[in-house]
């Protein structure tokens, strides 16, 4: 991208935004995002005082009243963000409409041309129609300027479906149309091939994977030579009962409680961890079959080790409870060294990246895996990295365990805290909580190994070491976010690093 802005010249229509008119739009967009931009969930500068937004680009792909904008501003801390922009004229006081809440709206200025008449701009990601209308152009695949819409080859766009804004998501902004597709509007956008799409895409070749199928994407054209810029991504909804989180904190609750429908009372989610533990070698498999993968060298391994060890010193200086447990940690992931040395090959792959139990739904016939973007707050290039699939496994693991105390958590009246010996009511339902949370893990295991994944627990100091990794990781975010939550993070450092030391 570059921060020229680039603009194309829609039909005229009489209350339609003309050339000038954008041009002078866009200036007031700018001069309004710095108050508006901080308060938005997926502003990632939070904290550093008002930015300074200049724009990339700004395309009227939907002319009219209200007209909708779609546009990429950049700040002055180097990030690029998406926003469609509704923009609407009336007299003074009247506002975008009904339908529009107030954080929305970004603010009101003169409007061109129109005595006595003003333009409230507001962020349209919640405004159906609109919403709709931006669905036309990827219906059409017609280009709007610099901007490009693209249909997977083969791919069925129905026209004319009612969007239903969603609301879940905190990093994107997502929109369902009708029962048959769900478009995802990225809001940090990064130049270059998209992990999400490349890799959903590799998922449909692979066919009879437990994914949602890809339709059609949004991009902004890149320059000779250059690497388009992801904007959108069209994708098959799923229908579901609900996502993982929901679905295992619910039954993990109602084990805890001994209320539990299951044979086994501590085991109430088994059957369905077994099922998402084959969705996720399912999903591990197609990946390695349609994408790259290779073994890592010893030397590759050593500097993934050091990397695991820097990670560690880093949130110990951050947060001193990590401290009796370090040795145990750097143990570990040295064993890890350890392994490569004695010439165990690590293969590495292209991996979701970001598992956990909010980030597959349950649709009728099983699990399936969404949101293969990686975590958002990484670099590109880091979120396309291969990587042993064992991360995964080790993430959806740790996931398990913050279920089964969320759902503690929500019996006994809040987070987890030391508690009195004598309590002998919470100390019997931590139990159930603990017991609940390892008989997910193992059944997720077998389910992963049944379906042809190698079964991790058969690499224990691989799989040890994701998990330790991944919880200094919650370690260092509860302490800065939620310190009433340290202690299960803290927990499983503790019982990671027993491990560890037990193994050396």
């Amino acid at each position: 991208m570059t921060e020229t802005t680039q603009r194309t010249v829609p039909p005229r229509h009489s209350d339609e935004l003309r050339v000038e008119d954008v041009d002078r739009v866009t200036d007031e967009l700018c001069r309004l995002l710095p108050a508006w931009l901080p308060a938005q969930r997926w502003y990632a500068d939070k904290g550093h005082g008002p930015p300074v937004v200049r724009p990339v680009l700004v395309e009227v792909v939907a002319p009219g009243t209200p007209a909708l904008l779609q546009a990429v501003v950049r700040t002055d801390e180097g990030q690029s963000y998406q926003l469609l922009v509704g923009a609407v004229t009336g007299p003074a006081g009247t506002g975008p409409g009904p339908g529009v809440p107030a954080h929305a709206v970004i603010g009101t200025i003169p409007a061109p041309d129109a005595d006595g008449r003003w333009l409230t701009l507001y962020e349209a990601g919640g405004d159906p129609d609109l919403l709709s209308r931006l669905l036309d152009r990827f219906v059409s695949a017609e280009p709007c300027g610099a901007l490009e819409y693209h249909h997977i080859p083969g791919a069925t766009i129905p026209a004319g479906l009612r969007a239903r804004p969603l609301t879940a998501e905190q990093s994107n902004t997502s929109v369902a149309f009708g029962d048959r597709m769900m478009l995802k509007v990225l809001r940090r956008i990064v130049p270059g091939a998209n992990p999400e799409l490349e890799m959903l895409a590799a998922l449909e070749r692979a066919g009879d994977v437990p994914s949602a199928a890809p339709l059609a994407w949004a991009q902004i054209a890149g320059r000779p030579g250059a690497e388009p810029t992801t904007l959108c991504i069209l994708q098959e909804f799923v229908p579901s009962r609900g996502d993982g989180w929901s679905i295992a904190t619910t039954q993990a609750e109602d084990c805890i409680r001994g209320t539990c429908e299951s044979v086994a009372p501590l085991g109430g989610f088994s059957d369905e961890a077994f099922g998402l533990g084959q969705a996720t070698a399912q999903v591990h498999i197609a990946l390695a079959q349609q994408l790259e993968t290779r073994p890592l060298s010893f030397a590759e391994v050593a500097e993934l080790t050091d990397t695991l060890i820097e990670r560690l010193e880093d949130a110990n200086a951050q947060v001193p409870d990590i401290t009796p447990y370090a040795r145990g940690l750097r143990t570990a992931y040295q064993d890890l060294r350890e392994v490569a040395r004695r010439g165990n090959p690590l293969p590495i792959q292209r991996v979701h990246g970001d598992l956990h139990l909010g980030q597959v739904l349950r649709a009728e016939d099983g699990w399936i895996l969404i949101d293969f973007e990686g975590e958002p707050g990484h670099p590109l290039a880091e979120r396309r990295h291969l990587q042993p699939a064992v991360r995964d496994v080790a993430a959806m693991l740790r996931s398990f365990d913050y279920a089964a105390h969320h759902a503690l958590g929500e019996i006994l009246g809040g987070p987890p805290r030391a508690r009195a010996s004598r309590d002998l009511r919470a100390t019997r339902l931590a139990r159930r909580a603990a017991a609940w949370a390892v008989h997910s893990r193992r059944a997720f295991c077998a389910g992963y190994t049944a379906a042809g994944g190698q079964d991790p627990r058969t690499s224990p100091v691989l799989l040890r070491a994701f998990e330790a990794d991944k919880a200094v990781y919650e370690v260092l975010y509860e302490a800065r976010n939620r310190p009433e939550w340290l202690p299960i993070p803290l927990a499983a450092v503790r019982r990671l690093a027993q491990a560890g030391q037990a193994a050396g």
